[in-house]
This record gives C-alpha cells, structure tokens and sequence, in this order.
C-alpha cells in the first residue's frame, strides 16, 4: 500500500504512522481508539476528533520515543540542545524537525528514552518479547466486517504469532494497572487487536495479546501482562456496542451527543457507604 490507495485489500501493511491515522480506507474504517471513544464518550464527540485530528502533545511525543528506542522503528529522534525553547531560531528548529516528520527532544528527555530502553532490556520477560529479529514492528492491519472496514496497528508482531504492545504509564502497581486499563479501555484494545490477527491469520489465537507497560520515572520498572477472561469478555462486548453504534450513525449520517441526564446519581461507592 503506497500513496492513498483507491482500492484496499485485507491485509497486514508496512506503512509509516502517518498514513495509517489518516486513514487510508475508503470511505473511512474504525480503529481500536475510534471504537473506545464511541463508547466512553459518545457518538458526537467521536466525530468531532475525526474532523479535527488534534497536533502532537509532548507526553505523546516522548511516548513515540520510547517506542523508537524499544521496537527500533518509527521517527527520527533529534536533539535540541537547549534547556529553553523560547526563541524564534529554536522554535523554527524545533518546527521543521515536527514537520519532517521526526521528534526533537531536550537533552533531558533523550536521556530519559534512553534510559528506559535499557531498563527494558534488563527486564528478561519484556526483552524476550521483544527481542530483536523474532518479529516485526508497526504493522498496519486492515480487514471488513459485515460491511465496516476496521483497522489496527500493531506495536510488535512476533513471528510466532504473539501480539505485543508496549505501553508507558505513571505506575505499574497493580491496583494503578487496574485503573489505567479500564480509563484508557486496553481490554477493548486487547479484543480489537485479537480480532485483527484472527482476520487476517496473522496472530495465533491461543496466545492471548500481552502488553508490556513501563514506568516513566526511575527506575523504570516493567511489568509484562493481559487482560483477564473477564476483562477481555468486557472489553469484546463493549467493541460490539461501538461496532453497532459506528454502523447506526453512519447509515443515518446522524452522530449525537449524550442522552437526557435529568437526575444524577452519586457513585454506587459513596452510596454503599451511607447504605
């Protein structure tokens, strides 16, 4: 798949970031994050970060850089060898780095990828999973669904056909693990991707995905996990109500927002304690 295709096939694509978050589908397919944002928020707000694709962020940046130092693929990382970017030579700097698409980093914060990259390889069960050679890096996976095109990317497709995502978080204790899969809904993830190497036979289906989560700060511990039978039961159901919503709202050309909230309940927690 080179340029913007007109016709696409099923299939695993090597194509760079760019071209997968644009969407090379036509018509438009939906993605793992697409699905998450119809059902924690709702069908407006979907379409509105469709038509308003947002700019980079720096906690998105320094992401994408551990990524590059751990899977050794991605953009270029660029140092900008000042502690302040706060005149008009280094903003321009830093500008044209971005538009070539590469990530410009402060000394500080190369160091930092840096560092972690190497506490991940210290880490035996995260550098198994990864290790150089037994797989392939950012591939872009597309496939139809009873008419709706969906689409995944994966971090690291091994070749024995375990899917791997790495993931950076604030803690990898375990109840802050529990928090930050449910608020950023990895179990959706989990059963979206699982549903895309199965497509495409490309993932074998007795390995369930496992993510590979490190921390930002020193020392940069790492915890290797999946999703429960629980939470990957959660997680497909709720990729079935985004899968629905998705096919309701495009065949009607309608996305609204919210339902009516007349009354408004506390959480059942506050209410079991004055139960």
């Amino acid at each position: 798949m080179s340029g913007a295709p007109v016709e696409v096939e099923p299939g695993l694509y090597d194509i760079p970031a760019e071209q997968y978050h644009a969407d090379p589908i036509p018509g438009g397919s939906l993605s793992s994050t697409g699905a998450r944002t119809l059902v924690k928020r709702c069908p407006a707000a979907f379409k509105w970060q469709l038509d308003n694709p947002q700019p980079y962020s720096k906690a998105l940046e320094l992401g994408t850089a551990a990524h590059k130092l751990v899977l050794d693929d991605g953009p270029e990382l660029i140092l900008v060898d000042a502690d302040k970017w706060n005149t008009d030579a280094i903003r321009a700097e830093v500008a044209a780095i971005r538009d070539a698409g590469n990530i410009p980093l402060k000394r500080h914060e190369l160091e930092q990828v840096e560092a972690m990259a190497a506490a991940l390889r210290e880490n035996e069960e995260a550098a198994g999973l990864l290790e150089p050679g037994s797989g392939v890096a950012e591939q872009s996976a597309f496939w139809e669904d009873h008419g709706i095109w969906r689409r995944a990317r994966f971090d690291w497709l091994r070749h024995d056909g375990q899917i791997v995502d790495y993931k950076t978080a604030r803690s990898c204790r375990r109840e802050d693990l529990e928090k930050a899969f449910n608020e950023h809904g990895y179990a959706q993830q989990q059963g979206w991707y699982e549903d895309a190497g199965a497509a495409l036979d490309v993932a074998d289906p007795e390995l369930p995905m496992q993510f590979v989560v490190q921390e930002k700060e020193p020392p940069y511990l790492v915890v290797v996990t999946t999703c429960d039978p629980m939470a990957r039961g959660i997680g497909r159901h709720l990729n079935d109500v985004a899968l629905n919503t998705y096919a309701i709202c495009r065949e009607r050309g309608e996305w609204p927002g919210y339902p009516p909230n007349p009354m408004i309940s506390l959480p059942a927690w506050v209410e079991r304690q004055y139960a």
